[in-house]
Formats: structure tokens, C-alpha cells, sequence
């Protein structure tokens, strides 16, 4: 188990023992309203808020990318339900952690206190170390918190993830980076370091650091771009920047300055003045214009200057539903598969296979037609709000839905002439049917257009009852 480290909200200690602090813990919020990121969870009316406004604590867990909040939401309701919290991270615990848990949770029963266990990294838990939180989190011993990176539905026993409410946590965007570094700046600024508290005018030693450092605009992008929504990622950047301007005595830090004290990594992805977002891009632009060569130069590029091949795989699986679509729907396969690759194999090895699939996606047909009947769709929907289903289309389980009316008429296409029920309506009534999806004459595309044309000439030939 774990003990809880001090904590002090979003204003940082001050003084010598807050400089010893780590940034990022100085900085864990301390109510939900100091969180940032996650307003889809944490906005008034949003679950998770409900959650913490009940007054009764329910079994979860948390989904999502390293640095977005998981741990620190797990604290949050420990203090809202005034809990006991205890923290196991499932890569260093086993059994007997499990076992210490259980122990401490029932001292805090027998003295009237509820306990919040939080499992960090839990799907690497084997199924049996799991099944031994089951009878604890029926009877009420404890209140489970699980925090993965992993699919949960995958990763995670089906009793125990029955048992939680699975709650999906998102990367933190720019402008969210954005407010985390300008709040991280303010904690520094906030930390006493050697020469605060000189009397007025007296003169700093010549080995003195300054006592506050400012970043540049340029340094802000790249660090805030460099993060790639990962929040601790971005404060652990920050502090160690801040530590060694202060080891040079340097009271500013440039983007030039981020070279030597972040390795350089910064400097490949915005060498010529090119920025983070303006690399991944030119990435996509060049398998967007089927340019393989290029598409291989932006991706060394990126990988040269340290990008995560992770987010890279999430990049190229994008680009295999937004760009080559039903085209070529191998490309969507293959770039999954190099996702896959990598896991497995991580760095330089797994490397390849993105390469491949770049390669790939490069030379594949062309199609947009999915991504942009897709917007059309989403538009028209929310234009037209919640038409009701039509009584053909509904399902009719029991007797009294069929005497309702529902299913009446529906024409299975499986017994119409070649499968298809010409002329059948499947859009709510008094709702136009429009036309989403227009296949290009590219790739498998083509022959994709064909069979529509002839399913629409058919239609048009067909008399729909319904229609009278």
C-alpha cells in the first residue's frame, strides 16, 4: 500500500519544505472545481459531479491516457465522503497488498469510517488477484476505484467491471495544457527559492538563483504541444526546465533554452521554426496526397524528435478512416494491426510496422466519403432532434407490443427478390431521406456506387404502400 503524500491544492506550499514538494503533487486539486479537463464528467449535471453530489459513493472506474486526472479523482471522493483512501498500484502490489487493504478497511468500519480502495493500473491485476476484491466490494467493506489505461472491457474480470460504473476520461486539449502551465507558472513563482526575503535593495550573491522564472510564448507551445494531453507529463516537463534555469542562475526560459534541458527533443519537432502540430500535419497531408516517401520522412521526423509512436498509431488510424475509407478497407485493418505491432514489440522494433502502414495508406485509394457522411449525418440529426421510430421498425417482443402495432408491415428483405425490399422506407416518418453517403469513383468505391445506383433505380421502380 501506499501512503498518501501531502497535498496542497492548486495554490503550491511555499517555503524550503514546498520546494521539495513535486509540481505536480503541489498542484493536485483539491476540490472538483480546481480540476482541469473533463468537463464532460465533471460540468454541473455531468456524471461523475452527480456522483460526488449524492451522498453515496459507488464502485468505479476510470479509462483513459496516463496524466489526465485518474488518481486525483480517486482523492476527490475519498475527501468528499470524508473516506479512508488507500492506494495500491497494481505494477508493484500483489496478494498480501490486497490482503493489508482488506485488514485496514475493517479497522475503519469497526470505527465507523468508510474506506475508498484505489487500484492504479488495475488490468495489471491477473484474474485471480482481481476476483479477491469481488467479496469485499459486494458487502460493503470498501468502495472500489479502478484506474486503467487499458480497455476496460478487455482488461478487466466481467464480475468485478459488473459491479463498477466505467467512467471515460479524455486527453486534456491545448487550451487546457494551456491553463495547467500558466497555474504551474504561478506555483513556481509561488515557491521560495535562494534570495527571497532579501532586505530591499540588497544585492544577491553572485551563486544566487533567481527566484522566479518566466517562459516565453514559444517555449509554452512547444512544452504544451509537447505534452500531448498529458497533464503530468507536462508539470514533470516544467519542473525540470525550471530547475535547471535555476542551476544557470537564468530567470527566462526560451524555446532555444528547452533544448539543453530537455534533450533536444523539442528542438527536432520545431527545428526551422516548425511547430509539434505542424509536423503530425505534414505527416497527414503527405498520405492525404499519396506521397509514400514523404509520408516516411514526416514520421522519422517525428520519431527522430521523440514523439510517442503511441499517439503516432492513433494519427495513422485516423488517417485510415478519414482519408482511404471504404476506398480500400484493408487500410483500416492494417493500421490497427501496426497499433497492435507496436505494443508488442515497442521501440525501434515496432517502429516498422507503422512505417508499413504509412507506406500503405500512402499508396491506397482515396476516399473522404465516410468521414464527410458522417458530418452530414450528425448535422441532420441535430437539425431534425428525436423523430420517432417508425411502427414498422420497432421491435415487438411480447404480445401486447405486437397488438400495439409495432413491427406491422416490416418486409423481411431476406425473403424479397435478391434480398433487397425495394421501396421500403427505413427513415422516421414525415423525415426526409437524404442522401449521406456518395461514394467517389475510386478504389473499391466504385463498385460500392454501382450497387447503390441499382439499389435507388429499384426503389424508384418499386410501389411503397406506405407512401400512399
Amino acid at each position: 500500500m501506499r501512503a498518501e503524500p501531502a497535498r496542497a491544492g492548486s495554490n503550491a506550499r511555499t517555503g524550503h519544505e514546498g520546494a521539495t514538494v513535486p509540481l505536480a503533487e503541489r498542484l493536485r486539486p483539491r476540490t472538483l472545481d480546481e480540476v482541469i479537463g473533463q468537463r464532460h464528467l465533471l460540468g454541473a449535471g455531468k456524471p461523475l459531479r452527480v456522483a460526488f453530489e449524492s451522498g453515496k459513493p459507488h464502485s468505479m472506474i476510470f479509462w483513459g491516457p496516463p496524466g489526465v486526472g485518474k488518481t486525483t479523482l480517486a482523492r476527490l471522493m475519498a475527501d468528499a465522503f470524508d473516506a479512508h483512501f488507500i492506494a495500491i498500484s497494481a505494477v508493484l502490489g500483489g496478494v498480501k497488498e490486497i490482503r493489508e487493504a482488506v485488514a485496514v478497511a475493517e479497522q475503519q468500519r469497526a470505527a465507523g469510517r468508510r474506506t475508498i480502495l484505489f487500484v492504479d493500473e488495475v488490468h495489471r491485476f491477473n484474474k485471480a488477484q482481481q476476483d479477491a476484491f469481488l467479496p469485499h466490494v459486494e458487502s460493503g467493506l470498501f468502495t472500489f476505484i479502478g484506474a486503467t489505461t487499458e480497455n476496460p472491457s478487455f482488461e478487466v474480470n466481467g464480475a468485478l467491471l459488473s459491479r463498477a460504473r466505467v467512467y471515460v476520461l479524455q486527453p486534456l486539449s491545448q487550451e487546457e495544457l494551456v491553463e495547467l502551465f500558466d497555474r504551474a507558472v504561478v506555483a513556481l513563482g509561488d515557491t521560495e527559492a535562494p534570495g527571497e526575503g532579501r532586505a530591499p535593495g540588497e544585492t544577491p550573491a553572485a551563486d544566487e538563483a533567481p527566484a522566479r522564472i518566466a517562459f516565453d510564448e514559444v517555449a509554452r507551445e512547444r512544452l504544451t504541444g509537447w505534452a500531448d494531453g498529458d497533464g503530468r507529463r507536462l508539470l514533470n516537463a516544467i519542473e525540470i526546465v525550471a530547475d535547471a534555469a535555476r542551476g544557470l542562475r537564468r530567470n527566462r526560459v526560451d524555446g532555444d533554452f528547452l533544448e539543453q534541458a530537455l534533450s533536444q527533443n523539442l528542438r527536432r519537432f520545431d527545428k526551422g521554426g516548425d511547430a509539434f502540430y505542424d509536423q503530425i500535419s505534414a505527416l497527414h497531408k503527405s498520405v492525404r496526397g499519396s506521397d509514400p516517401d514523404a509520408s516516411l520522412y514526416w514520421l522519422c521526423r517525428m520519431l527522430d524528435g521523440g514523439a510517442d509512436p503511441r499517439y503516432l498509431a492513433r494519427r495513422i488510424v485516423r488517417m485510415a478512416n478519414e482519408d482511404v475509407g471504404l476506398a480500400d478497407p484493408r487500410a483500416l485493418t492494417l493500421a490497427l494491426e501496426a497499433a497492435e505491432v507496436y505494443e508488442r514489440l515497442g521501440s525501434p522494433e515496432g517502429e516498422l510496422a507503422l512505417a508499413q502502414a504509412v507506406v500503405y495508406l500512402a499508396c491506397a485509394a482515396k476516399s473522404n466519403a465516410v468521414y464527410m457522411a458522417y458530418k452530414r449525418a450528425r448535422a441532420f440529426v441535430a437539425e431534425h432532434g428525436s423523430a420517432p421510430v417508425p411502427m414498422h421498425l420497432r421491435n415487438a417482443p411480447t404480445k401486447l407490443m405486437k397488438g400495439l402495432g409495432h413491427g406491422k408491415g416490416y418486409r423481411y428483405a431476406h425473403d424479397e427478390d435478391g434480398g433487397y425490399a425495394a421501396g421500403e422506407r427505413y427513415f422516421p416518418d414525415g423525415v426526409e431521406s437524404p442522401v449521406f453517403y456518395q461514394p467517389v469513383e475510386r478504389g473499391l468505391e466504385i463498385r460500392i456506387r454501382e450497387k447503390l445506383e441499382w439499389l435507388r433505380a429499384r426503389d424508384a421502380k418499386a410501389e411503397n404502400p406506405r407512401d400512399d
